[in-house]
C-alpha cells in the first residue's frame, strides 16, 4: 500500500505473450497490492503465460471486446477488489513499469487524482521511435483539444494512465466506446467532472511486439478525438446532453 491506499495495476492484454513476463517482472510488487490481467481473446498464449507468472487475477474475454471494452473490464474488476489507486499499464512493454512507484506516490499523497505518463514532455516519443506522422498528428490533435476544451495537457493520447477510485466511480466510463477513442472520452469525462490531471514525463518504446494501430485506425481515432472534444464543448455550453457525461 501507499499511504494506506490499495494500489492495483491493470494489464489490458491482446497477444502479449512475448512481452508479458518482462512487463510483469518490473512491476514494483512491494507497493502494488493487486495485478489484474484482462485478455481480450488473444490468438497466442497470453493467458497461459499469465498463469505461469502467477498472476492471481486473470480474466479472459470469450469474444474480442476491443481496447475500450477491455479497459471497462479492468476498471470494474479493480473497483470490485477495493482498489484506491488504479494504474493501467500496457503489457506490451511500450511503457516502463518503473514509473508505477512515482505515479502511485503522487496519487497516494493526494497531489493529483489522475496522472498520465506523457511521451511528449521531454523527448521520449521521437527518441523511442514514434513514427513521424503519429507525432505530428499527436501534436495537432492535442493543440485542438486544449483550445476547444480549455485545458493544457502535454498530450491526450498516452496509454499510461492512473486513476483514484473516486474518479472511476464518478465518471460513466461504461457508456464510452469499446474502440480506441475510449481513452479520449475518459479524459473528457474527467475534466467535465471537475477532476485535475497531472502529467509525468515517460519514455516509450516502439518495436515489433509493441502494439500500435495502423494508419486507417489512426485516422478513425483522430476523427473520434475531434468529435469527443466538440461534444465536451457543446455539453459545457448546455447545447447537448450526451450519455458519456451523465452520472454512472
Amino acid at each position: 500500500m501507499v499511504k494506506g491506499k490499495k494500489v492495483c495495476v491493470v494489464l489490458p492484454a491482446y497477444n502479449a505473450e512475448k512481452t508479458l513476463e518482462k512487463t510483469y517482472n518490473e512491476i514494483p510488487l512491494d507497493i502494488v497490492d493487486e495485478v489484474i490481467l484482462v485478455d481480450d481473446c488473444s490468438k497466442d498464449n497470453t493467458v497461459e503465460e499469465g498463469q505461469r507468472l502467477g498472476i492471481r487475477h486473470i480474466i479472459s474475454h470469450e469474444k474480442n471486446k476491443g481496447y475500450g471494452g477491455n479497459q471497462k473490464t479492468c476498471y470494474s474488476k479493480a473497483l470490485e477488489l477495493g482498489a484506491d489507486i488504479v494504474i493501467m499499464l500496457h503489457p506490451d512493454y511500450q511503457y516502463t513499469p518503473k514509473l508505477i512507484e512515482p505515479i502511485a506516490y503522487l496519487m497516494g499523497n493526494e497531489v493529483y487524482p489522475v496522472v498520465l505518463g506523457s511521451r511528449i514532455l521531454g523527448k521520449g516519443a521521437r527518441k523511442g521511435g514514434m513514427p513521424r506522422y503519429k507525432y505530428f498528428f499527436n501534436r495537432c490533435l492535442t493543440f485542438f483539444q486544449n483550445v476547444v476544451m480549455n485545458q493544457k495537457l502535454a498530450e491526450y493520447h498516452t496509454g499510461y494512465r492512473a486513476f483514484t477510485a473516486p474518479v472511476l466511480k464518478n465518471i460513466n466510463f461504461s457508456a464510452n466506446s469499446d474502440d480506441f477513442v475510449f481513452d479520449n472520452q475518459m479524459l473528457a469525462q474527467i475534466f467535465y467532472a471537475g477532476f485535475e490531471i497531472g502529467e509525468i514525463t515517460c519514455p516509450t518504446k516502439y518495436f515489433k511486439e509493441a502494439s500500435s494501430i495502423n494508419l486507417r485506425r489512426s485516422i478513425k481515432y483522430g476523427f473520434g478525438v475531434l468529435s469527443t472534444s466538440l461534444q465536451y464543448r457543446f455539453q459545457k455550453w448546455g447545447w447537448i446532453n450526451h450519455p458519456i457525461f451523465q452520472k454512472p
